[in-house]
């Protein structure tokens, strides 16, 4: 049987008695310790009725004790040191105080592990106004007996929160760590935090100039150097941005207004940042994930580039996986060069590949009527379209909450559930593939590019290459390399041949040859790994024969 604080020198006569304190929460709802300071506060007025000398304190804030929990309770680690490491003073007991067991642990192996310390040094327990001697055998036995109760009591715990955040989830409320851009709002209840939900703050803007940046053909460095400039723009861990930190921060579906639960993408409590709420706002988020994703627009170089075509360009010959990529000049290779990944049969100048490219790609954004056509759908029909596929998905959404409602309704009448779980998933077997192609097609409305716009409303030429200043209007900076490869990979695919005579120190009629977005032989992308028939167009002789179907015009030396 456990002591009576109050009797415990008649027990143990002839002893002073010294106070170890301990105090633990796991939900530190206010970020003070409060919960912690209250239990010390309680032990400290146990102390002073007794008149146990406190002689160290020991507070654990915000850290579960459960099995279940990743961190390490460093306080009570100090505690269990102190039990057995603490030197034993002639005419002195020690007595590890705290609020109630589950303070201690919540844990069974934490439990044997305080016994043992206690055991060694001779430490009694006390926890609810009780005093445990665990050299005694009915003590050990009750201590344990509250051990399982506490870790049953924490077990039941973690089930009630794992079906509280699968039900915020549904509801589409955020969880885990705050997100940059957004602060979140709290309500307090019975003195505990509440998630109500996240607003953006004054870093969301950033995640929206981030975006349009990239949108408009930045690299990630380059973005990087911005954020690094920008104060106001700093981490919340205050960690310095990196390029990967930047990919996955604007590639989160969170800044529209989602969040993903089970693996889907559900509409979240939450609106959207600021300017990613509208139908263009959205396109150009998808247009920046597009981008990011793409394997073909990242592999073999870096984020800076140095040369125009590089990897831009494919060899006609070897098919479309294989691409042009820069030779240096050596000692026989007197000219920087573009030639072929595969097996360098194909290869030119750089700055006439280079000319030859721009030229033609200037000729067609002077076509405004036909260039306009090929890149930039009607406005209101890509708005109809995002509402009406929106619109679907909602009925959808609402069809599925309906059913599932009706599933879990027992009627009491005819004794069964208002839907049966066969007829449930039934339902669900057939709408959600529908839902999920639904959601796919809302994110392939991705829109022109600002860049591409901006080439198509304005002269291409000083767009291209900047002007300088006049009494009339201010200088125009020309778009930096990798905007002008941006635009190149968006509307031209370019293919580059062999000449029909070695060492030809003219451009023959069909070597390059140009495929403009909307025509055969277009591809924004190269192949990943060659076809089984390779996608090849004809080469320089079909071409100057006329009988190259579906490719530009544009060969080198033709009028």
């Amino acid at each position: 049987m456990p002591y009576a604080p109050e009797y415990l020198h008649l027990v143990i006569p002839g002893v002073a008695f010294e106070a170890l304190l301990y105090g633990r929460n796991s939900d530190d709802a206010t970020g003070s310790g409060s919960s912690v300071e209250d239990q010390l506060a309680t032990g400290r007025t146990l102390c002073g009725q007794n008149s146990w000398r406190i002689t160290r304190e020991f507070k654990d804030t915000d850290i579960s004790a459960s099995r279940h929990t990743s961190r390490k309770r460093d306080e009570f680690e100090a505690l269990i040191d102190a039990i057995t490491d603490g030197a034993t003073t002639p005419g002195v007991r020690r007595i590890v105080v705290a609020f109630n067991a589950s303070r201690y642990y919540r844990d069974l192996d934490a439990y044997v592990r305080l016994r043992k310390a206690c055991m060694i040094g001779n430490v009694l327990l006390c926890y609810n106004g009780q005093v445990y001697d665990l050299s005694r055998r009915d003590d050990r036995k009750t201590t344990a007996q509250h051990a399982v109760d506490a870790e049953d009591e924490a077990e039941g715990l973690r089930d009630q929160n794992l079906r509280t955040a699968s039900q915020q989830a549904k509801a589409g409320m955020p969880h885990g760590k705050a997100i940059y851009g957004y602060t979140r709002t709290y309500d307090m209840v019975n003195g505990r935090k509440r998630c109500t939900g996240q607003e953006e703050d004054e870093r969301g803007p950033y995640v929206l100039e981030m975006l349009r940046r990239l949108d408009a053909g930045h690299t990630l460095g380059s973005v990087k150097r911005w954020l690094r400039s920008e104060p106001n723009a700093a981490r919340l861990d205050g960690s310095p941005w990196a390029e990967d930190l930047i990919r996955m921060t604007v590639m989160n579906r969170v800044y529209v207004g989602e969040r993903l639960h089970r693996g889907e993408y559900i509409k979240a409590v939450w609106a959207p940042i600021k300017g990613l709420e509208t139908p263009q706002g959205r396109a150009m988020f998808f247009r920046v994930t597009e981008k990011l994703t793409d394997p073909a627009r990242t592999a073999h170089r870096g984020t800076e580039v140095q040369h125009l075509m590089s990897y831009l360009g494919l060899c006609g010959e070897c098919g479309d996986h294989a691409r042009l990529r820069y030779l240096t000049t050596t000692g026989r290779r007197k000219n920087p060069t573009m030639a072929c990944t595969e097996k360098q049969d194909t290869s030119i100048v750089e700055h006439l590949l280079n000319a030859y490219v721009e030229e033609a790609l200037l000729a067609w954004f002077s076509n405004k009527q036909k260039a306009r056509a090929a890149l930039v759908p009607a406005d209101d029909k890509v708005e109809e379209a995002v509402t009406a596929t929106q619109r679907l998905i909602n009925s959808y959404e609402e069809q599925l909450a309906e059913a599932r409602h009706l599933a879990e309704t027992f009627d009491e009448e005819a004794g069964r559930f208002k839907l049966s779980a066969a007829s449930l998933a039934g339902m669900e077997a057939r709408i959600e593939p529908k839902l999920e192609a639904e959601r796919k097609k809302l994110q392939r409305f991705t829109g022109t590019s600002p860049l591409l716009l901006r080439m198509l409303n304005e002269d291409p030429e000083s767009v291209w290459n900047g002007r300088p200043a006049s009494a009339e209007r201010s200088a125009l900076p020309g778009l930096t390399l990798e905007q002008k490869r941006e635009v190149i990979r968006s509307v031209v695919t370019v293919r580059l041949y062999k000449a029909t005579t070695t060492g030809a120190r003219k451009l023959e009629p069909g070597r390059i040859r140009l495929s403009f977005v909307g025509e055969l032989g277009f591809r924004d992308r190269p192949l990943r790994a060659p076809a089984t028939a390779p996608s090849r167009l004809p080469g320089p002789r079909a071409a100057s024969s006329g009988t190259s179907a579906g490719s530009r015009g544009w060969a080198a030396g033709a009028s």
